[in-house]
C-alpha cells in the first residue's frame, strides 16, 4: 500500500470553503501535493460525509484520456451532462490551465446553483501570484507549501534530530521525501529543478538568456537570509562573471522566480518608525531541498537553513512576515552619541496578533544570549518576543518576559507561539 502523507491543515481549509459560491483555487509550487490534496484527500472527505460518488466530477486535463476535453465547448457540454438533478455537484479539476478559456468556463459553472468548483494548476502560467484576480473576484485561493517539518515527521522513520538533518538537506517535496535513498533524492531534486521549475519559467516568460537567469538563482541560493537588491546583484555579476546584466533584467528574473513560488521576498520594516524601508530585501526558498540542489549540496550552513525553515513555517501558519529594523542612539566614545541599527529576524502579523522572532542556532554563552535579545529589549511594546534555538532544552521565559524554545518544539507544536 502506498504511503499516504496527511495534509490536514490544507484539507481543513478546503472543507471550510465548501459551497461558498467561489472557485477554490489550490496554488503552490509544483509537486507540493496539490493534486493529491484535491483528488485523494478531499474526495475521500466528501465520500465519508455522504456525498454520492456520481456527484463528484473529476478530470485531470494532463492525462491523455482527457485530451479532447481541453477544448472548451467539448468540456462544458460534458460537464452539463454530468448534472442530472438539483443536488450539489463537486467539480475537482486538476491541471486546469490546460483547458482553453478556463476562466470563462469555471465562472460559468460557478453561476449554477448546484456546482461547487475546486481546481489546481501546476505550471508557471497558472501559478502566477495574481491568478485569483483573473476570476473577477470569484476566486478563493488556498496556497499550499511543501511539507512542513511536522508533516514530514509523520512519515519519517527515525528520531526528530535525524529527521531535522534530513529535512533541511532534502526539503519537503512529497515525492522526494518518499524516495528511499539519498542518491534518489538528489537526482529527483536536480531533475525537478531543471525539467520542471526552470523549464516552466523559461517557457512562460520567453527568456532568451537562460544562463543568466540560472546564475541569478545560484547567487540567491548562496545568499538566503542576506540583504540584497538588484544593484548589488548586478555588481556581483559584473565582478564574478564579467556579466553586463542590468538591474532591470535582474528585477524581472526575480519576479519570475517569485511568480513560480520558488522564492519569496521579505520586506524590511522600521519598528519604531512604523513604516516599510524598501530595498535591500531578503529572499527565502520555498523548499530547502531545491535550494541545496542548486548549490550542489555545498554551503550547508545550518544557521541560514534554520532561519529559512522558520520563515516557511510562519508563512504556512498564515502569518504575514517582515524583517524588523530598529534604529537606536547610544553613547559612544568621547561622550558622543552613535546611531546603530539592530535587526529582528521576523515580525509576524495575523489579525490582531503580532510576534517578534529571533532565529539563533546555538545560544551557548551568556554573551550570545545578550546579543540575540538586545533588539527585543529596545522595543517598547507588549507583543510576544520569541528566540528559537537548537540547544534550548525546554521552553522557558527569561526575566524580561522573552520566550526561549528549541526548533523542534517550535516546529512540531502548531500552538508553540502561544506557550
Amino acid at each position: 500500500m502506498e504511503l499516504e502523507i496527511r495534509r490536514d491543515y490544507y484539507l481543513k481549509q478546503l472543507i471550510n470553503r465548501k459551497n461558498n459560491g467561489l472557485i477554490k483555487i489550490v496554488t503552490g509550487i509544483r509537486r507540493c501535493g496539490k493534486s493529491f490534496l484535491l483528488r485523494t484527500l478531499f474526495k475521500k472527505h466528501l465520500l465519508e460525509n455522504g456525498v454520492d460518488e456520481s456527484h463528484i466530477i473529476e478530470m485531470a486535463f494532463d492525462l491523455f484520456d482527457f485530451i479532447d476535453y481541453r477544448e472548451p465547448k467539448t468540456f462544458y457540454a460534458w460537464a452539463k451532462e454530468q448534472m442530472k438533478d438539483d443536488e450539489i455537484y463537486y467539480f475537482l479539476l486538476d491541471e486546469v490551465q490546460l483547458l482553453d478559456e478556463f476562466v470563462s468556463i469555471l465562472n460559468g459553472l460557478t453561476d449554477k446553483k448546484n456546482c461547487d468548483v475546486y481546481v489546481t494548476g501546476s505550471n508557471a502560467k497558472f501559478l502566477s501570484k495574481d491568478i485569483a484576480t483573473e476570476f473577477g473576484g470569484r476566486g478563493d485561493e488556498v496556497h499550499m507549501y511543501p511539507l512542513s517539518f511536522s508533516e514530514f515527521m509523520t512519515v519519517y522513520e527515525g528520531n526528530r534530530y535525524d529527521g531535522w538533518n534530513e529535512y533541511i538537506t532534502y526539503g519537503g517535496i512529497p515525492m522526494v521525501v518518499l524516495a528511499e535513498t539519498e542518491e534518489q533524492k538528489m537526482d529527483m531534486l536536480e531533475q525537478l529543478l531543471k525539467e520542471t521549475y526552470i523549464r516552466d519559467i523559461v517557457l512562460r516568460n520567453k527568456i532568451r538568456n537562460v544562463g543568466e537567469m540560472e546564475m541569478l538563482l545560484d547567487v540567491l541560493s548562496s545568499a538566503i537570509g542576506s540583504l540584497t537588491n538588484p544593484n548589488k546583484l548586478k555588481n556581483t555579476f559584473k565582478s564574478v562573471n564579467r556579466s553586463k546584466i542590468t538591474a532591470t533584467t535582474i528585477t524581472k528574473y526575480i519576479e519570475y522566480l517569485e511568480d513560480s513560488f520558488l522564492i519569496e521576498a521579505v520586506n524590511r520594516y522600521d519598528i519604531k518608525g512604523k513604516s516599510y524601508i524598501g530595498t535591500p530585501m531578503k529572499y527565502y526558498f520555498m523548499d530547502m531541498g531545491l535550494r541545496n540542489s542548486r548549490i550542489n549540496f555545498r554551503q550547508m550552513e545550518v544557521t541560514h537553513s534554520m532561519e529559512n525553515v522558520i520563515y516557511n513555517e510562519l508563512r504556512m501558519r498564515g502569518f504575514r512576515v517582515d524583517v524588523g529594523n530598529l534604529f537606536i542612539v547610544e553613547p559612544g566614545k568621547d561622550s558622543k552619541t552613535v546611531k546603530k541599527q539592530l535587526e529582528v529576524d521576523f515580525i509576524c502579523n495575523k489579525g490582531s496578533k503580532k510576534y517578534y522572532i529571533q532565529s539563533a542556532y546555538m545560544m551557548g554563552t551568556g554573551e550570545k544570549m545578550t546579543q540575540e535579545i538586545r533588539p527585543f529589549l529596545k522595543i517598547n511594546d507588549s507583543f510576544k518576543k520569541i528566540v528559537v534555538t537548537s540547544d534550548t532544552p525546554k521552553p522557558f521565559y527569561s526575566e524580561a518576559g522573552i520566550l526561549f524554545m528549541n526548533i523542534y518544539d517550535f516546529l512540531l507544536d502548531p500552538d508553540s507561539m502561544e506557550r
